[in-house]
């Protein structure tokens, strides 16, 4: 108390901030460590591990990679075009308009900052306004160093300044991120070619290829770039909202939110943490894996496991959102909701009570009529029923785990086929509609 007394003092007789700015810093410098406790205390937490931390990753995206020399470019002391604000949002990054000083809002609106220019990217990553991107810099303003946060894939924008600036929407999946447009910037691409056991044309040609919204996470375990159809082996980034009692979290039921977060932020972002799963000391299934002992990696300090419950209890808290007013004939979603939970039979799996229960929500490739080759490369060999509120949030680039169907009357034809369902059109339009009210 002594110590907040102090500092709103000072505040007001050197006149810099407001009350509430200080009480806003106050409540920034406790959740940085000094908790009291409670839920809503872990859930702070947790909303700055998943907006901010980026568990020491910066070793691997700047030490190996050296994306930030890339983002910087030639003219600022890295190397290559640079990376502008077009650029970074062409590949989908998304800009927090609420990071943004009025006067640079300004200054977009007017046309007088220059958004070709990477001295601008540059700037706005000071203003810790790219989502999901942390620059570091040293004192004299030069980038030393980027990592990247579990927001960076995770989280949008509302678009409300313009397309991909705006408010922050955490939780949802941010499928205009084309993940391989990004990776493929480094100009030193041959440590992750040999871990892969390729080529470097090779690893640039197949990051080519996932395009908006997907990533091959998988791929850094068993090695399989392309599926027998001679297809990309990428998935559809998930949404992290709505996970509360959803037991199993990822498309091929892998393990339940912590053990997945633990599972991408040390193998996938490359942090600095600790991590086992005797699962992964497979050299048949699991060969990249084993060869980097990923089944098993030790560092010290620990970056990650101590943020894991935070970051569980926040995503946690994000609720599924809401379709907007007017997205979907309410009366036909009222008939659809009918068909639901009878003729369509979509019910028999998609029960929200199911979800505490793995045995209920994994189905065979069989029992939903598709090919099993990405359930086959999950330690469960099945596909997860996957939790269906917030469909519209999560709808760009298709359904499924890799996004096979383009729209919703894709996957109901599907249904319709493959169980017979005999759907006559309209009822096939009010189970859509049904669908999108979700």
């Amino acid at each position: 108390m002594a110590l907040k007394k102090y500092a709103i003092a000072i505040a007001i007789i050197v006149g810099i901030m407001t009350l509430s700015q200080c009480t806003k810093i106050l409540g920034e410098f406790h959740g940085a460590g000094h908790h009291e406790g409670g839920e809503d205390d872990l859930i702070s937490q947790g909303k700055h591990t998943f907006r901010d931390d980026t568990f020491g990753d910066e070793d691997f995206w700047s030490g190996l990679l050296h994306i930030d020399k890339a983002i910087a470019g030639t003219a600022n002391g890295g190397f290559g075009n640079g990376v502008s604000p077009k650029t970074a949002l062409a590949v989908g990054l998304k800009v927090d308009a609420e990071a943004i000083p009025a006067d640079v809002v300004a200054g977009i609106k007017a046309g007088t900052v220059n958004l070709d220019d990477p001295a601008v990217t540059l700037a706005l990553l000071k203003l810790n306004a790219v989502v999901g991107v942390k620059g570091n810099f040293d004192a004299a303003g030069k980038m030393k160093s980027i990592g990247i946060t579990c927001a960076v894939c995770h989280s949008n924008v509302d678009n409300s300044f313009a397309p991909g600036i705006g408010k922050r929407l955490d939780g949802w999946p941010n499928r205009d991120l084309n993940v391989g447009a990004i990776v493929s910037l480094t100009d030193n691409a041959k440590p992750v070619a040999d871990m892969l056991h390729v080529d470097e044309p090779t690893l640039r040609t197949i990051l080519g290829l996932w395009g908006p919204g997907k990533f091959a996470a998988v791929l850094f375990m068993d090695g399989k770039a392309l599926r027998p159809d001679g297809k990309v082996a990428a998935n559809l980034i998930p949404a992290a909202f709505g996970l509360k009692n959803v037991s199993l979290t990822t498309y091929t039921g892998w393990g339940d939110i912590k053990y997945w977060n633990a599972f991408v932020g040390n193998l996938e972002m490359h942090g600095k943490g600790n991590f086992s799963d005797p699962r992964l000391n497979d050299p048949v299934k699991y060969p990249i894996a084993v060869e980097n002992n990923s089944f098993n990696v030790i560092n010290s300090p620990d970056l990650i496991s101590s943020k894991l419950d935070g970051l569980r209890a926040y995503q946690f808290s994000i609720g599924a959102p809401k379709p907007p007013a007017g997205s979907y004939d309410r009366y036909a979603a009222e008939r659809g909701k009918t068909l639901f939970f009878n003729k369509a039979r979509c019910a028999t799996c998609h029960q929200p009570l199911l979800y505490a229960n793995a045995n209920t929500i994994l189905h065979t490739a069989a029992e939903i009529g598709i090919d099993d080759f990405e359930s086959m490369r999950s330690p469960t060999g099945k596909y997860r029923t996957t939790p269906l509120a917030g469909l519209f949030a999560r709808a760009k680039g298709g359904f499924y785990h890799d996004g096979r169907f383009a729209d919703l009357p894709a996957v109901v034809d599907h249904y319709n086929d493959f169980m017979s369902l005999n759907l006559s059109i309209k009822q096939k339009s009010d189970l859509i509609e049904y669908l999108k009210s979700l």
